[in-house]
């Protein structure tokens, strides 16, 4: 992870800039006392009624360039911490793509939008409005000091102690708030969780009325969010007064002790309004004291969540001098595989298969037998505990891996479509390589064009998030349209075409029969799907039960001929169907 300061240091020269706008502004607003003093000294008491005009001139140029200066100061600001807050989260949301599957299997998607979007947001603040203000404070606090110590030392005493006390409360209170913040940061990520998982299932809610169980959780989550922004304020309110109270006090000391000194010949009255003007001037820093501590203790426990994430790394690694097979031909090799989780439950054991170039391999078996496993280790979603997969006889681990997932198009069984037109979801992000005429094509072949077409947008029609709005069958076809469109060397279907009627399906399975030099494998429990397959693999607990064609396995009357009885009752009507 970049560290803060590398980022400031990047767009130094804005914020030097910057500052140096500001420094202008506050020396030009303490010239103001500086010209009232003189007018007290020279022109009420000592009657010089020429030096007026020019002094009135002097405090209205000061107020003129103190404004165009503040808005330098701020725009710049503000302009420059928006181009950080940006380049943070670009580079956040570019670690976060970086990180292999078995991160997300164990962060939910809540949290990592809180810390998208949230907690960058109050860097940003941090680093903008609440970074200025901070650094002004202490330049303006300076500046005013030297000024007081320049007019009475002894006066001046009385602010010094006045800001040491106010300093010594909000470093007190940036303690108590800063596990506060920790608190509020993850429960936020936690309602964002809930949120967004209801949200997204807000069908199954309805299906199974569970409105009131999941309105209850969220008010749970809710009340806890509410409880600790409630303590935050507390805290807040408990030693904000203590501020306040010092800020009203000390132009009141100021006057009743410098008075004295007036009275005594050490000041003038005109050293005494000057010294008053600052005294007022120099409440405002001790005011925001307890305000910035706040945002800034909400910004640091921010960065502390940020910095969380960068220290994951990703499981999955590419070598340093990747091999780029000239062209991938599309033999697939699984030796010896065997594969678990971190929680050591074994998926798969020693599975050993291979599949020729243009050749298909049909996988079934009952639900958790480990057959999507297989195609996440391919893709090296995840590695293989044990042994080795190849891909044209080259270790995948040892490939690229644009070219090892740039060759292979997969029909996922969780259908995924975005809030997108149907065009560029089929094309998904390749609109300088697919052409509108590629992906028609593609649609017909996934039997997608018909209901595409009778759309009034037809295929610049948008479709809600996840394709909210299609059937489970058209959100099927479309991710079909999808691999086939791509044309890689291997295609998968990961039980694609579950939601398709059994016309449907098998007309596709006819075009998939006709794909010549494409090495297929196609995972299904029905019979349909991969009877067609030069072999067929029957898994069960994660190793391989039987291996066959559709006909020898038949014959064998195992797991496979017990599942086509059930499904077709007899053999021969499969290929009806």
């Amino acid at each position: 992870m970049k560290k803060i300061s590398t980022y400031i240091l990047e767009h130094k020269f804005a914020f030097l800039f910057a500052i140096l706008s500001m420094v202008i502004s506050i020396c030009l607003d303490m010239l103001s006392p500086q010209l009232i003093r003189i007018i007290v000294d020279d022109v009420i008491l000592g009657g010089n009624l020429s030096l007026l005009t020019p002094l009135l001139a002097g405090i209205l140029c000061v107020g003129v360039g103190r404004c165009i200066f503040q808005y330098v100061k701020e725009f710049i600001f503000d302009v420059t911490g928006s181009k950080i807050a940006c380049e943070i989260r670009r580079d956040l949301f570019r670690h976060i793509q970086s990180l292999s599957a078995e991160f997300f299997d164990r962060t939910g998607t809540g949290e990592l939008m809180s810390r998208v979007k949230d907690d960058v947001d109050r860097i940003w603040d941090g680093l903008s409005y609440v970074g200025m203000l901070m650094i002004e404070v202490i330049i303006h606090t300076s500046i005013i000091l030297f000024c007081m110590y320049s007019l009475s030392w002894k006066l001046a005493i009385l602010p010094t102690l006045c800001m040491l006390l106010a300093a010594a409360i909000a470093i007190l209170m940036e303690k108590k708030l800063d596990a506060v913040y920790e608190d509020i940061s993850e429960e936020n990520a936690a309602l964002n969780t809930v949120a967004e998982e209801n949200l997204a299932g807000a069908r199954t809610v309805k299906a199974f009325a569970r409105e009131k169980f999941e309105i209850s959780k969220f008010l749970s989550h809710n009340q806890r969010y509410y409880d600790l922004n409630m303590k935050q304020s507390k805290l807040f309110v408990k030693y904000h007064p203590y501020l306040s109270l010092i800020t009203k006090l000390l132009p009141l000391m100021v006057l009743a002790i410098g008075g004295s000194l007036v009275s005594g010949g050490e000041m003038t009255l005109g050293d005494l309004s000057a010294f008053i003007d600052y005294s007022m001037n120099i409440v405002w820093p001790m005011e925001m004291l307890g305000w910035l501590t706040n945002s800034l203790s909400s910004a640091i426990a921010s960065n502390r969540k940020l910095k969380k994430i960068y220290r994951e790394k990703p499981a999955i690694l590419e070598k340093e001098a990747p091999v780029l097979l000239p062209e991938v031909k599309g033999k697939v090799t699984f030796s010896h595989v065997s594969f678990h989780k971190a929680d050591k439950h074994e998926i798969l054991s020693d599975i050993s298969f291979s599949v020729e170039p243009g050749k298909t391999v049909g996988i079934m078996g009952a639900t958790g037998a480990g057959k999507s496993s297989l195609i996440y280790l391919l893709q090296r979603l995840y590695d293989a505990t044990d042994g080795e997969i190849l891909l044209d006889d080259v270790n995948v681990k040892d490939i690229s891996l644009k070219q090892l997932r740039g060759s292979i198009s997969l029909v996922m069984q969780d259908v995924f479509l975005f809030s997108d037109t149907i065009l560029e979801n089929v094309r998904l992000g390749q609109k300088n390589i697919l052409s509108d005429s590629a992906v028609r094509g593609a649609a017909d072949k996934a039997k997608a064009r018909g209901f595409i077409e009778k759309m009034e947008k037809q295929y610049d029609t948008v479709i809600g998030e996840r394709g909210v709005g299609l059937s489970g069958g058209q959100k099927q076809r479309l991710t079909i349209a999808r691999a086939l469109a791509k044309k890689t060397p291997i295609l998968v279907l990961d039980d694609s075409t579950s939601a398709l009627d059994m016309e449907t399906e098998q007309s596709i399975h006819e075009t998939l029969n006709s794909l010549k030099g494409i090495t297929k494998i196609i995972i299904g429990h029905r019979i349909s799907a991969v009877c067609h397959s030069d072999e067929i693999i029957i898994l069960e607990n994660g190793k391989i039960a039987e291996r066959g064609t559709h006909q020898s396995l038949l014959s064998a009357k195992g797991l496979y001929y017990r599942t086509y009885i059930a499904q077709y009752g007899e053999p021969g009507k499969e290929q009806s169907a």
